[in-house]
């Protein structure tokens, strides 16, 4: 197959196999309520199981993204979809909180990490014209996760009546989605590899220490942390909310397959409009968006609130988290981007942590998520501040990195 036509066949990989990654780690929110109806476990020590998820994914993001630029993807991928199927298995069987939280939140957040960075980096290394639409479709695969693995196990715990049953199938699901879909991902040809690059060709050889000390690096890196704390929170506990409100459970899980269908069209949306605009200010506006938007949640008093609410919100957090991914790569170029995306994608990991956590102790301490989405909105405040800090885009021999 020419290799103009192969690039969506890893734009389709890429999304795929992050459908089910990012699957895996969100479907514990459709799980929360069923695990501590049935183990008596609070809210706040299984949400805890997400934040370790987002920890070790954080450092799981670098780990992966060094690996892929000096080992190859495919064999990340590999190791990602074998964990994958693994850490469901065994926090199926898990019988203590501890056991659980170790299977759920170390073996998911190591398997996610290993697709998000690796597969994004691989992208643009495979396309010289209409990056951020190609980022945003691979990104717009991990969207389609509330909207297929999340409705699946809400329907396999009704229909089974035992949550283990519902995680262990989607676990031995998810090793023969993944597995096959491995033997799709290559490298590119040397001459689109080459052809692609930049000023930044020989980056390969800049000092790691300096790329993360730049300016460029730490504007990107903790706008990307903020835009993920803010989100995180309101995302993982959106079920829980609904049902507070009195949103019937399934109506509930509906909000948030309503959500990741938005995400899938901001992501096309925001993609389009950033290769057409300009990746800065469609960032901008759209973490402006989110912030607002977390915050008109508490207005939230019945079903169609919340859909209208959730087509906005999950097309705006779906549409700016591609955009990083574009901006590193105007930045730095294709040779260091795997470790660039993975030490951002660690910040943000870290960011994503606390927003379960936070849920889940507001919900204990005050009976209501309140708190939790007026915290929220203040944090995706502060990442327009940040973002709005960008230095401006690198143009030819300019494009020298200078620590701050």
């Amino acid at each position: 197959m020419e290799s103009s036509n192969y690039r969506w066949v890893i734009v389709f990989a890429g999304g795929l196999m992050g459908c089910v990654a990012v699957g895996i780690m969100f479907s514990l929110a459709v799980f929360l309520e069923p695990i501590a109806r049935q183990t008596g476990w609070s809210h706040a020590a299984i949400s805890m199981a997400m934040t370790v998820n987002f920890i070790v994914m954080g450092l799981g993001s670098f780990m992966w993204g060094w690996a892929s630029d000096r080992f190859g993807t495919r064999i990340v991928v590999l190791i990602g979809s074998l964990l994958a199927g693994l850490s469901l298995v065994l926090a199926s069987r898990a019988e203590s909180l501890l056991s659980f939280q170790i299977a759920y939140g170390c073996l998911v957040g190591l398997s996610a990490s290993a697709f998000t960075a690796p597969m994004i980096s691989l992208t643009m290394r495979w396309f010289d014209t209409q990056r951020s639409l190609a980022v945003s479709l691979v990104s717009a695969g991990m969207g389609m996760a509330p909207m297929t693995i999340s409705p699946l196990a809400r329907w396999l715990i009704t229909e089974t009546g035992d949550w283990r049953t519902a995680m262990l199938a989607i676990g031995m699901g998810a090793w023969i989605i993944l597995l096959p879909t491995v033997l799709l991902v290559r490298n590119p040809p040397p001459m689109r590899e080459t052809a692609g690059e930049t000023a930044f060709a020989d980056d390969a050889a800049t000092p790691l220490s300096t790329v993360f000390r730049s300016p460029q690096f730490l504007v990107l890196a903790f706008t990307f942390f903020a835009c993920c704390t803010a989100h995180s929170g309101p995302i993982f506990h959106m079920v829980s909310y609904a049902m507070s409100c009195g949103v019937a459970p399934m109506a509930a899980v509906s909000i948030y397959s309503v959500e990741g269908a938005a995400g899938l069209g901001g992501r096309i949306l925001y993609g389009v409009a950033a290769d057409r605009l300009g990746v800065k200010p469609v960032l901008i506006t759209g973490l402006l968006i989110q912030a607002l938007v977390i915050a008109a949640y508490t207005l939230a008093s019945d079903i169609t609130h919340f859909y209208l609410l959730a087509v906005i919100f999950g097309g705006t957090y779906g549409g700016v988290m591609p955009l990083y991914a574009v901006l590193a790569r105007d930045y730095f170029g294709a040779k260091i981007l795997g470790s660039v995306l993975g030490a951002a994608s660690m910040l943000s990991s870290i960011g994503m942590a606390f927003g379960p956590l936070a849920g889940g102790w507001a919900f204990d301490a005050f009976n209501n998520y309140n708190w939790l989405f007026f915290g929220s909105a203040l944090v995706g405040l502060a990442a327009v501040l940040i973002a709005l800090a960008f230095p401006p885009l690198p143009q030819g021999e300019a494009r020298k990195l200078q620590p701050a």
